[in-house]
């Protein structure tokens, strides 16, 4: 987190005056709050009893799928504990049995045998302390998302299609396939006293989070895993069911590892699977973890941000140990991470005291833990694979052309195992990346005299004879329009393309190039007629877009000279709010009609598909973006996006009301919760801007003013003011910098104070519960025409997640 300035602190700064006389003009003095010091030790011995009864039943349930014996799950439950928390990079991480190393240890018992697997996860953890001193977590992140969502997914459909065998009542096979064809035979004799207990299991779990009430209330605040294993496992004894149980030998017989057994290539193969497999999981989840905890908490209220490398060798020191004392491998967990953090865990010590009691239970509670019926544990672990068959992954691969990886990586791991799905993944992502490369598609039409070529997708040198074969079939003196709506143009395209042009203008002809490929390799955007003149056109408008006919006009009307031109900056350089006297209006009703006119003629006829195809299915948006009513910002320019791209809402100073506030407005809290719920966005974006309006009259605001609409509208600024004025919080910083002004202060505070306005909103709240939508603050400065992304996790916007040509880096 930036550090608070010493200025945010000093009482007699200009820009805390400023804010302080504001907040007493729109609402008097300030009452003074004394800050209450959080108690840390209480926050995470609760947060650890929480996690603790979560993973007891979960970690049994592990070492059931795996065919391991029962114990291994508690070892490298309290292992992950202690060790990982410990050492580990992620303070809130929880680390034990992982779900997503269920199968590939399943399949390392039964090929190797127990305590070769034992020894083959303590290599696997030097592995990755290995990997750690390389600094290569990093890497990890590398592998495609839907390579790493595909292979949850087929985990947890071998998951599931395992322990269903174990929910009707008898054993499963050694593989998907076999479970897939044993299904009949076992569905021909069931056994009601196994499938009733997985059913009650079942049901628990699932209505457990829905109980009404105030008694559901207190309920709830037991873990629906618990309760469900719990109350099926109360069922079954006094019911009396005869029912396989769990069985925990002693402690003096408990299996240690062994000197490896087997062939040399399969057991590197083992530890190559275990350390990768395990890697990636840990990692990713310590990601989700940040995010999460970005998303719920004050920047004061956050522990530091995942080390990764760290991360590694915390879990690499955890396998190590929870190998040589006969537990399973151990990974960062989700599921548990989501769960210390929901809890208000504070630092490692909630993630170290989870283990404590997990190795408690397992000396203690063994008589207890026995009487856990085996059909119990087996529902409750086959809950959790089909819930790894994410919904939200897949709408996410959907969107982003993605399907094909994601479901063959899925089939692969389900009939080969984890190891060949990711390397099957892996090959189709590089082929179809291969495919989208090498996927030109070159079309010409003619139409009113003009040959309109169009190139979509990358010209390489694999699409050079097509566009040369397009190019030569058109006249010489024909007038030509050359779209080339891809990101890239390699050299043999370029010298094709530059060719022709040349030739082309030398015999007479006109000629237009547009596009992003064309303004990087210096071909476009402009115009040349057969004299050889040349006219560039405004490189940031695109020929379909109207503020190219809105530039061109302006170019028209004067000169950048001109006295009207500099009457029009003076204007643009304004705030949108509470401003000084804006200069005379240009654009009446002629102006009006005549853009529309300008539409339907040059932009209509380009996204007309687009808008059909939109209007057959519906929108649907990618993310709700909030920002200011300023007209400076152009949403769709800042942010490269087109129709159905965004859902936005834009009202003075891109305030969001808290929900109940005085003089609420329902209509930004109905577009949150119709963009939430019924579009399903991905994301939400607050975007504040430089010189607003909106903030200057929250500074600016003089006692006794009467309380107009607007005044009543900006008092859900308030909270901003007062975030800005406390010193309590650390001032925003924009690329590394103090802001310029109070004006830019409290813009960009208003942005980060807004974002917490979203989280009091109960269907927001939700999704970020459920790990189904990001928050992200903005800032775009009108002047530098720059963009500034919110730091996960600080105050700190900055700019270098751009690179100079707009795109991500």
């Amino acid at each position: 987190m930036t550090a608070t300035s010493p200025t945010c602190s000093t009482p007699t700064s200009p820009t805390t005056l400023t804010a302080t006389r504001a907040l007493t003009a729109l609402r008097g003095p300030r009452t003074p709050r004394s800050p209450q010091a959080s108690d840390g030790l209480s926050a995470d011995l609760s947060a650890s009893l929480t996690v603790f009864l979560i993973a007891l039943p979960f970690s049994l349930g592990i070492a059931l799928a795996t065919g391991a014996p029962l114990q291994a799950g508690l070892v490298a439950a309290a292992v992950g504990g202690i060790v990982a928390g410990r050492l580990g990079g992620a303070p809130l991480q929880v680390s034990g049995p992982a779900a997503g190393l269920t199968v590939v240890t399943a399949e390392l018992v039964q090929r190797y045998g127990w305590r070769t697997t034992c020894a083959i996860t303590v290599l696997a953890g030097c592995c990755q302390v290995g990997l750690a001193a390389l600094r290569t977590a990093r890497s990890a992140l590398m592998v495609s998302p839907a390579i790493v969502h595909g292979m949850l997914a087929g985990v947890g459909v071998t998951i599931a299609l395992a322990q269903l065998h174990i929910v009707l009542g008898g054993t499963p096979q050694s593989s998907a396939v076999a479970n897939v064809l044993g299904l009949p035979a076992q569905l021909a004799v069931l056994h009601p006293a196994a499938l009733g207990v997985s059913a009650l299991t079942l049901a628990v779990l699932l209505g457990w989070p829905r109980l009404p009430g105030r008694v559901g209330a207190a309920l709830r605040k037991v873990p629906a895993a618990l309760a469900a294993v719990a109350v099926a496992t109360a069922f079954a004894a006094v019911a009396g069911l005869s029912l396989p149980r769990v069985h925990l030998p002693s402690w003096r017989s408990h299996a240690l590892p062994g000197l490896p057994e087997g062939p040399v290539l399969g057991l590197l193969a083992a530890v190559l699977t275990v350390t990768l497999v395990g890697s990636v999981e840990s990692l990713l989840s310590a990601v989700a973890t940040d995010k999460l905890i970005a998303s719920e908490r004050r920047t004061g209220n956050r522990p530091r941000r995942a080390d990764l490398d760290r991360e590694l060798r915390g879990q690499g020191a955890a396998n190590i140990i929870s190998g040589a004392l006969g537990g399973l491998p151990v990974a960062g967990g989700a599921m548990r991470s989501v769960a210390n953090v929901k809890a208000g865990a504070v630092g490692r010590r909630s993630v170290m005291l989870h283990g404590l009691w997990i190795l408690l239970a397992a000396v203690l509670l063994a008589p207890a833990l026995e009487l856990v019926p085996l059909a119990a544990l087996a529902a409750l672990v086959m809950a959790v694979g089909v819930r790894m068959v994410s919904a939200t992954h897949l709408r996410t691969v959907t969107r982003h052309r993605e399907i094909l990886v994601y479901a063959t990586t899925i089939a692969a791991v389900v009939l080969g195992g984890v190891l060949e799905g990711v390397a099957v993944g892996i090959a189709v992502a590089v082929g179809v990346a291969l495919h989208r490369l090498a996927r030109t598609r070159i079309t010409v039409e003619e139409q009113d005299g003009v040959h309109r070529v169009r190139a979509r997708g990358q010209l390489t040198f694999l699409a050079v004879p097509r566009l040369s074969r397009v190019l030569s079939h058109i006249p010489h003196d024909a007038r030509v329009v050359v779209e080339l709506d891809g990101s890239f143009m390699d050299h043999a395209a370029y010298e094709t393309l530059h060719d022709w042009r040349d030739s082309h203008l030398a015999h007479g002809g006109r000629l237009e190039i547009t596009g992003r490929s064309a303004d990087r390799a210096g071909l476009g955007p402009q115009r040349l007629d057969g004299s050889g003149a040349q006219r560039a056109d405004h490189h940031c408008c695109r020929p379909w877009t109207p503020w190219k006919n809105h530039c061109d006009h302006r170019s028209a009307a004067g000169d950048p000279g001109s006295a009207e031109d500099r009457t029009a900056a003076a204007s643009a350089a304004a705030p949108d709010a509470g401003a000084q006297t804006p200069a005379p209006r240009r654009r009446g009703a002629g102006q009006l009609a005549s853009g529309i006119s300008a539409f339907q003629r040059d932009t209509a006829p380009h996204v007309r598909d687009e808008l059909a195809r939109l209007a057959r299915e519906g929108q649907r948006p990618s993310q709700l973006f909030l920002t200011c009513a300023d007209s400076r910002l152009v949403t769709s320019m800042i942010t490269a996006s087109g129709p159905g791209d965004l859902f936005t809402v834009r009202n003075v100073g891109n305030l969001v009301p808290l929900p109940g506030a005085e003089a609420s407005d329902d209509s930004v809290a109905a577009a949150i919760e119709y963009a939430v719920d019924v579009l399903q966005v991905d994301s939400i974006t607050v975007c504040g801007h430089s010189g607003c309006g909106a903030m200057q009259a929250l500074l600016n605001s003089a006692p006794g003013a009467p309380m107009t609409p607007l005044r009543r509208w900006l008092r859900h600024g308030l909270p901003s003011l007062e975030r800005m004025s406390s010193p309590h919080h650390a001032w925003a910083r924009i690329a590394g910098r103090l802001p310029a002004d109070a004006v830019e202060q409290l813009c960009l505070t208003n942005v980060v104070q807004q974002l917490e306005h979203l989280r009091a909103h109960e269907s927001v709240a939700r999704r970020l519960a459920e790990g189904t939508l990001e928050l992200h603050g903005m800032y775009f400065h009108v002047g530098e025409a720059q963009a500034y992304l919110l730091s996960a996790g600080e105050d700190f916007f900055d700019c270098r997640v751009f690179d100079s040509v707009g795109g991500h880096a």
